[in-house]
């Protein structure tokens, strides 16, 4: 029997970043990796999938596997039928939690597709087919990329920036054990807005992008607020506005929902033992139980990792 393995590492990401609904994204120190081997020989169907860690009794072990399609769908795009593979998933990154689980599925076996077929698509080939998949850019987009990324969609097709970090800043994650699908979190917002908030949100994005930009982080706590999809999804997340203002009363220069939830973000200069701590007790006076991590941004998005 004749082998082939091909292992990618994809970081978890956040996006939104309060008011940059479905335009901002920020790829996280926190991983999935995805083993892929090629086998000759036959399966029962196309894949085998095993699961370790987060997700072991969710993810798909089907055709339905995320990753399986993004296979599936490179070779498709390049023309040639997919081979037999065994899946090995070995996730760090809490599922429906708003950290990209998904995205890393799709990213890592766009990568680990493209390995193996000997690399046919750059990485803008590989985006467009992500964001096909995914339907929207913001997570696959830093997940592939890796950094703070701006972007939108125009009818000349996909167009990202990636921002600097600043330094010293870091990512404090609050996941409560409480699982919010992004169907249910986009089913909840409306179909139209008043001027008067889709002003707020301009102005919001604007300050934010501004502020990254130029250092200024100060402006952060204003700049993360939203009328967009955050006053509508509050109520999916237990001690939701209660742990951002904790969030701040803690230290942090800004916090909001991360993705569709249903964790919390807040970006902190400085200990991020507080700002967890204030965020978790929120969560749990509400009725829930949560965990905190604090992250730093991941300069590097999904790769194929090489023998050492």
């Amino acid at each position: 029997m004749t082998t082939t393995t091909i292992t990618v590492r994809a970081p978890a990401s956040t996006t939104n970043l309060g008011p940059g609904f479905d335009v901002l994204g920020l790829a996280l120190e926190l991983h999935n990796e995805l083993q892929v081997e090629r086998v000759e020989e036959a399966l029962p169907g196309p894949v085998r999938v095993e699961v370790e860690g987060e997700g072991a009794g969710l993810l798909e072990r089907d055709a339905a596997n995320l990753a399986w399609q993004g296979i599936a769908r490179l070779y498709a795009a390049i023309g040639r039928p997919a081979p037999g593979v065994i899946l090995r998933h070995r996730n760090q990154i809490p599922v429906s939690r708003g950290l990209g689980s998904s995205s890393t599925a799709i990213v890592g076996g766009l990568v680990a597709g493209n390995a193996l077929a000997g690399e046919p698509l750059d990485r803008e080939a590989l985006l467009a087919l992500a964001v096909e998949m995914e339907g929207h850019p913001d997570n696959v987009t830093p997940a592939l990329l890796g950094g703070f990324q701006v972007m939108s969609l125009t009818a000349a097709g996909l167009v990202h920036l990636r921002l600097p970090t600043p330094p010293g800043l870091t990512a404090v994650v609050c996941v409560p054990d409480v699982a919010v699908s992004t169907a249910e979190a986009r089913r909840v917002l409306p179909s139209h807005y008043t001027r008067q908030d889709a002003v707020f949100n301009v102005g919001r994005v604007a300050l934010l992008v501004a502020g990254l930009l130029t250092g200024q982080l100060g402006v952060l706590q204003s700049a993360m607020e939203d009328r967009i999809h955050q006053p509508y999804r509050a109520d999916l997340i237990p001690g939701f506005q209660a742990a951002l203002e904790g969030a701040h009363r803690a230290g942090a220069v800004g916090a909001c929902l991360s993705g569709s939830g249903s964790t919390l973000l807040a970006l902190v200069q400085g200990d991020p033992e507080p700002v967890g701590a204030a965020m978790v007790a929120a969560v749990e006076r509400a009725g829930a139980t949560a965990r905190w991590l604090s992250l730093a941004v991941a300069e590097e998005g999904a790769a194929v990792l090489r023998p050492a």
